[in-house]
């Protein structure tokens, strides 16, 4: 039996669509081992296949991933575009920098992107191009739309998704799935024609599937990971505030946490206003945090 390389762009109720190093598309599902070895083939993982027919092929192995979400479920991403809402839900610099640092971890490239922008009077809005003004300043990607999805934001979004494959993450009810339907106006019919035609029985669950939009990858499922957890020790997350990355080599000491350390660079960087002071509260915050969930061992009572 013929093997082949290539890429899962579509999971459906334990059939895997495989589209080969050659272009050309097959059905596959995956061996028993998988789950032996609690191992579960997700969209965007490349993989090594057999197939005698188009519709009839195994998934053999998996690649080593760059990385994997849970929601959506999509292994090798690139780059998320964060959705941001300003209003219902209200804007949180808290939650937006806790998904900064989780993709950060996961090497993933983030695109922010502001939504109901429109529901902002003119001091709000001028605030809010300050802040976005900011995170630019921190090296991030910010799109702002001057209306609700205006054609220049969208613009700006479709250019950076080729040879990328991207998701669409954010909240509950900030504009995920509009967003998505904007780019790809043809995905609602095209992911409901796909789904009818694959259905075996209506207890089918489609997961998630990567459509081709600008020249990239775009899962076509929004996600929103809650992100309570940091997995890191505590003086790795400066590591991920990529701002804090480009001082840290003018702080007087190695290996400086920018929290009560004399000769602090970010510290001097924060009181000049060059860094945001919202992004150094939250990591203050985030790094309370991880230090608060350390186990403590061997904690006698000194007076004995």
């Amino acid at each position: 039996m013929a093997q082949y390389h290539g890429q899962i762009h579509l999971a459906l109720a334990g059939f895997y669509d495989v589209l080969s190093d050659e272009g050309v598309m097959y059905r596959t599902r995956a061996r028993g081992n998988f789950r032996k070895r609690d191992l579960k083939p997700l969209v965007g993982d490349w993989v090594t296949f057999s197939a005698e027919t188009q519709k009839e092929g195994y998934i053999l192995e998996i690649d080593d991933r760059e990385n994997a979400l849970v929601r959506p479920p999509v292994a090798n991403v690139d780059q998320a575009i964060v959705v941001t809402a300003v209003r219902m839900p209200d804007w949180s610099s808290n939650l937006l920098d806790r998904q900064l640092v989780a993709l950060d971890e996961k090497h993933i490239e983030p695109i922010i992107y502001f939504t109901k922008t429109d529901l902002l009077n003119a001091t709000e809005l001028s605030e809010l191009e300050e802040v976005a003004q900011g995170y630019r300043e921190a090296g991030f990607q910010v799109i702002l739309p001057k209306a609700a999805f205006d054609p220049a934001s969208l613009e700006e979004v479709a250019n950076s998704l080729a040879n990328q494959l991207s998701v669409v993450m954010g909240q509950t009810g900030a504009g995920k799935s509009t967003l998505l339907n904007h780019l790809a106006p043809e995905l609602e019919l095209a992911t409901g024609e796909v789904s009818k035609a694959l259905s075996r029985g209506k207890h089918t669950t489609r997961q998630v599937g990567l459509v081709t939009i600008f020249g990239g990858l775009v899962a076509d499922t929004p996600g929103f990971s809650s992100f309570e957890v940091f997995d890191m020790p505590a003086n790795e997350l400066t590591h991920h505030f990529r701002e804090f990355n480009q001082l840290s080599a003018n702080c007087r000491f190695r290996g400086c946490v920018h929290l009560n350390e004399p000769g602090c660079a970010v510290k001097a960087a924060l009181e000049d206003g060059t860094i945001m002071r919202s992004r150094y509260e939250n990591y203050q915050l985030f790094y309370d945090l991880i230090e608060g969930r350390r186990p403590v061992y061997n904690k006698h009572d000194k007076k004995h």
